[in-house]
């Protein structure tokens, strides 16, 4: 088998990431398999989540080399690396270094260093991620940008939902834009939601719904955000293709993260059409640049204005210019460069 795939899947993007990068492999030519970690129990803290998580990578790390014996070795995040029982690849989009300050990667930091100076290759998903990352793993050649493939989930009539799932009110039979604007809080202060909230409930109109998706009344409860019925619908966490139906439904996709280490969702929502208003945010937030390219009106700390503004007075040719932003992040995109990049990397061909 040429690849293993040390899957940590910790949250439904790596998931997905994971499986793009097996498939994009398997086009390119090479046997794959995914040894995805069992998700631990929970703990109180992100330095203990994080051990248990990289305990949980190398059993699977180590259940994957002995059944299949890989030529080459790819760990998705720098956590699943961290106690690997064989050097390889690692896959990021943002290292500990940026996303685990003060006592939250007390332990894992240093240890991240060591590995991203001992992996073979590093595959970072964008360049603001390699920029995070320790001097070590800047060196010229020891890197290959690995975008995430994003694309349209799919165009045509909207099929009505399954009416046992929670999203089934929301299901149309017509491909509308009936949903004033969609955000996805599955991490609901990290992805500033109470920003949010407060500008939605400063500037809505009587008519339009915020459609809040990756959280339940209870996890939105359990982070100290209580909710009115002004226009708020919560859907928790759906299937992907019922969520990115919303997508194909939504004029505006809000946020306001305090950090972000990608921006998939925001990316997700381009693909499918939303205007993207966001708040600038640290981190390498790859879809910030493209907000600010598209509109920079959309992009600001004031986010009731960003709001009125996308719902009230958007650019005729928004969507149209952000597909042709994503091109570089499709998936034919990704497929060239395992192509004629990351098998050679790899070492395998």
């Amino acid at each position: 088998m040429d690849v293993l795939i040390v899957s940590l899947g910790s949250t439904s993007g790596l998931r997905a990431a994971d499986a793009e990068l097996a498939d994009s492999l398997r086009r390119a030519g090479a046997s794959v398999v995914l040894a995805s970690a069992t998700p631990p129990r929970r703990v109180p803290t992100l330095a203990l989540t994080d051990l248990a998580w990289a305990l949980a990578a190398r059993r699977a790390a180590m259940a994957g080399l002995a059944a299949h014996r890989p030529h080459a070795i790819v760990y998705s995040s720098t956590t699943a690396s961290l106690l690997w029982p064989r050097p390889g690849a690692i896959r990021f989009d943002a290292p500990s270094a940026g996303n685990r300050p003060g006592r939250h990667g007390f332990w894992q930091r240093s240890l991240e260093r060591r590995r991203l100076s001992q992996a073979p290759l590093l595959l970072p998903w964008s360049e603001g991620a390699l920029r995070e990352a320790p001097a070590a793993a800047r060196v010229a050649g020891r890197a290959l940008v690995l975008p995430v493939p994003v694309e349209p989930s799919g165009r045509g009539p909207l099929a009505p939902l399954d009416p046992s799932s929670p999203s089934a009110p929301f299901g149309l039979s017509a491909p509308v834009r009936d949903i004033a604007a969609i955000t996805y809080v599955a991490n609901p202060l990290k992805k500033g939601f109470d920003r949010v909230l407060d500008a939605w409930l400063r500037v809505r109109r009587s008519d339009e719904e915020l459609f809040v998706a990756g959280a339940s009344p209870n996890e939105l409860s359990r982070a100290g955000i209580s909710l009115t019925d002004d226009g708020i619908r919560v859907t928790g966490l759906l299937p992907p293709a019922e969520y990115r139906a919303l997508l194909r439904r939504a004029r505006v996709f809000v946020c306001a993260p305090r950090r972000e280490d990608y921006g998939l969702a925001q990316l997700e929502a381009l693909a499918d059409g939303c205007l993207l208003v966001t708040t600038p945010a640290p981190g390498p937030y790859a879809a910030l640049p493209l907000a600010r390219a598209l509109d920079p009106r959309l992009v600001g700390d004031d986010l009731g204005l960003a709001l009125r503004l996308a719902l009230d007075d958007p650019v005729r040719d928004y969507s149209t210019r952000a597909s042709a932003a994503l091109v570089p992040l499709s998936r034919a995109a990704v497929d060239r460069l395992a192509v004629e990049h990351l098998l050679s990397r790899l070492q395998i061909g």
